[in-house]
């Protein structure tokens, strides 16, 4: 058996083009990563029979059934390749002595720029003006935005991601205020004003999303929320889909309650990002209502893609299986 057979292998989820291109480059332990087009369900979970690892994304399933399935078939270990872990059943997999780790960081400037490329083609209304002047219409109706400048934007989650994106406003001359029950030292020493989250939604003309999902935040965007915010304000979305009640968020678009919708994540997204659908028709109903307005912009989970955030992930992956195969203790390991 040669040096690369000995070698252990990973069953890579979800794969992309993009993947393959930063993972080749990057995979500097001359792991065996056998690349799979397949989202990781309890249907496909067999694909990972003689792989030490799984490598998963954000809609892998990965609950008790998938884990119990994983172990039977000899994987020790889960390496996330993104930030979030919810769709990780982690008490399961310590109980099964799997060792999860995951990307805690690969460019919050990537997400956070991305929150900002929403807020200003729904301000600014660049999307329409593209299709009108493709079309000859070189009219300006329906096109008046705002100066961000001298605007209040409303932070919620100030961890790295949220750090940058309250700078970036800042820059641009808004009142920040912020949101966390964990305040940040950087963000207060930027000029950014800690308030309740009642006082952020009503005082807020842009309220951008920024916290991991978890029981405390599912659904922390609901009636009771957006009855608070400020009339015609705008609420941005690039964190975790689960963050919002949907049918709350359509029912103050329709009210005006909310002027604009950006999202980068939609809590049923498992079955729509990711893939071509271009061809399909989308069943979603809710989805499909949030497409009709005029005034909401989605975009399918790419506020992470970009080149540096791309291979990050991937070389801090890497690093993340040579600790778990050498037994070492990880920094990033999910406990």
């Amino acid at each position: 058996m040669n040096a690369t057979e000995q070698k252990p292998s990973i069953a890579f989820y979800s794969t992309k083009p993009y993947d393959i291109e930063a993972f080749n480059a990057n995979n500097t332990a001359g792991f065996n990563i056998n690349y799979l087009d397949a989202h990781l369900t309890p249907k496909t979970v067999k694909l990972a029979e003689g792989h030490q690892a799984v490598c998963a994304f954000v809609n892998d399933t990965l609950d008790e059934k998938v884990l119990t399935a994983l172990k039977a078939l000899g994987v020790q270990t889960i390496v996330m390749r993104c930030a979030g872990f919810n769709n990780v059943d982690v008490p399961k997999a310590a109980e099964l002595g799997m060792r999860v780790l995951r990307v805690p960081a690969y460019s919050p400037y990537a997400v956070a720029e991305h929150a900002l490329a929403l807020i200003m083609t729904l301000n600014r209304k660049t999307y329409k003006a593209f299709n009108r002047v493709r079309d000859g219409n070189f009219l300006l109706d329906g096109l008046v935005g705002f100066d961000v400048h001298g605007k209040t934007v409303g932070v919620i989650g100030t961890g790295k991601i949220g750090e940058i994106f309250a700078s970036i406003m800042k820059g641009m001359g808004c009142t920040v205020l912020a949101y966390d029950p964990y305040p940040n030292d950087a963000v207060k020493a930027m000029g950014a004003t800690y308030v309740s989250l009642d006082d952020l939604l009503a005082q807020s003309d842009m309220v951008s999303l920024h916290c991991p999902l978890m029981p405390a935040t599912y659904h922390m965007i609901n009636d009771a929320s957006v009855a608070k915010m400020k009339k015609g304000s705008m609420l941005i979305n690039t964190s975790r889909g689960g963050l919002i009640e949907t049918q709350a968020v359509i029912d103050g678009l329709k009210t005006g309650q909310i002027g604009a919708l950006g999202l980068d994540v939609y809590e049923e997204e498992g079955d729509l990002f990711f893939e071509d659908l271009s061809c399909d028709v989308i069943h979603d109903d809710v989805f499909s209502r949030l497409l009709t307005f005029p005034n909401v912009l989605i975009t399918g989970h790419q506020a992470f893609l970009t080149q540096e955030a791309l291979h990050n992930i991937a070389r801090t992956t890497i690093a993340n299986l040579e600790d778990a195969f050498a037994s070492r203790t990880s920094v990033n390991e999910v406990k």
